[in-house]
């Protein structure tokens, strides 16, 4: 019987323990849940990944099978092309460094997932990242997962009100390690499957052999900060700013701090450089996820993923950093927290 007062929930099942246990968890606390697989990926328009979307498909399944609950599939693998592959192709085609996964919960998980959810008359979706949604009166509030090894807030920086209000997170106040404890104590059939790696749905890849699919190889001049030639390499477009592995040069290590891309320049500098470090950084499309805060304003930055948050002073057009901040890369997202509640994020120009 359907609990009206808790509401109908369509889990994300992705066929990994995560969004498993979030579905065990939905039911369990007494929601309407059903599934839904999404299929966004394959080997298609001769672009290859490593996404294994079958063994996904079929472990996604099993879960809900094993749950007793109704599951369905979507198939987003034209839309994932055009919004996400595309992108990713042209961002590196003009010296960028995009971020796929947030563009992804941005365009696919809680744009056509969720609108798609809400057509089907559900009244909200629920996925299994590791972050927390807080409402505060009327303001849904995003606040970092409780395992900071997997916290995945950064990941979902580019989310609204809108979204925030139909969207749960049911493993968000849990470590990795209990979501592991609870599917090995339900049984779930993928209780010990190994995490998913890589790129949103692409898989774990080489980038360079990912890129040449589209984006060819074309032997360029690799210099140092003083314009003196060090080597050569097969395209800018290949590396990204900061990048110390596959630079195949002698007398290093050397990192990446500049890509011509007309020029098909590569410009690398040592550790103790100053160029490699930027403590201004230009943004561009600053975006609040609830609450606007009045500018300038001192808070925690991130410029990637596996960062520790840094003090910063946030502007309408730039941030400043109270540290200098290394291998700043262009097309990248910066997110800012006060304590532990992402409160907005921009793309760095």
């Amino acid at each position: 019987m359907r609990n009206k007062e808790k509401g109908r929930i369509l889990v994300a099942l992705s066929g990994g323990v995560d969004s498993a246990v979030a579905l065990y968890l939905l039911k369990k606390q007494g929601y309407e849940v059903e599934a839904a697989f999404m299929k966004n990926f394959s080997a298609r328009a001769n672009i290859k990944g490593d996404c294994p979307w079958k063994e996904d498909h079929l472990m996604a399944y099993r879960v809900a099978s094993q749950l007793k609950v109704p599951i369905r599939t979507f198939n987003f693998e034209k839309q994932y092309h055009q919004k996400i592959v595309s992108y990713i192709f042209c961002s590196y085609k003009q010296g960028q460094t995009p971020n796929p996964d947030v563009l992804c919960n941005n365009e696919i998980k809680f744009k056509l997932f969720l609108d798609k959810a809400i057509k089907l008359g559900f009244d909200k979706i629920a996925t299994g990242h590791y972050a927390q949604i807080k409402q505060t009166k009327n303001v849904y509030r995003l606040y970092r997962g409780r395992d900071k090894n997997k916290d995945q807030s950064y990941f979902l920086a580019g989310l609204g009100q809108a979204q925030l209000a139909k969207s749960l997170f049911p493993i968000g106040h849990l470590t990795k390690p209990r979501v592991r404890s609870i599917a090995k104590r339900a049984k779930l059939v993928n209780a010990d499957r190994p995490d998913s790696q890589g790129i949103c749905f692409i898989g774990k890849i080489n980038l360079k052999d990912f890129l040449a699919q589209k984006i060819k190889p074309k032997e360029g001049k690799t210099l140092n900060t003083k314009g003196e030639f060090l080597g050569t390499h097969q395209g800018v477009w290949y590396y990204t700013i900061g990048q110390r592995q596959g630079l195949n040069l002698s007398g290093g290590p050397w990192y990446v701090v500049d890509k011509n891309v007309k020029k098909n320049i590569l410009t690398v500098a040592r550790l103790n450089e100053s160029s490699l470090y930027k403590k201004t950084i230009k943004i561009d499309s600053l975006h609040w996820l609830g609450k606007i805060y009045k500018l300038p304003l001192r808070a925690k930055a991130q410029v990637r993923y596996r960062q520790p948050a840094q003090n910063a002073t946030l502007y309408k057009e730039k941030i400043i950093f109270t540290v200098r901040q290394r291998g700043v890369a262009s097309g990248q997202i910066l997110v800012i927290y006060k304590n532990k509640e992402l409160i907005a994020s921009a793309t760095i120009i």
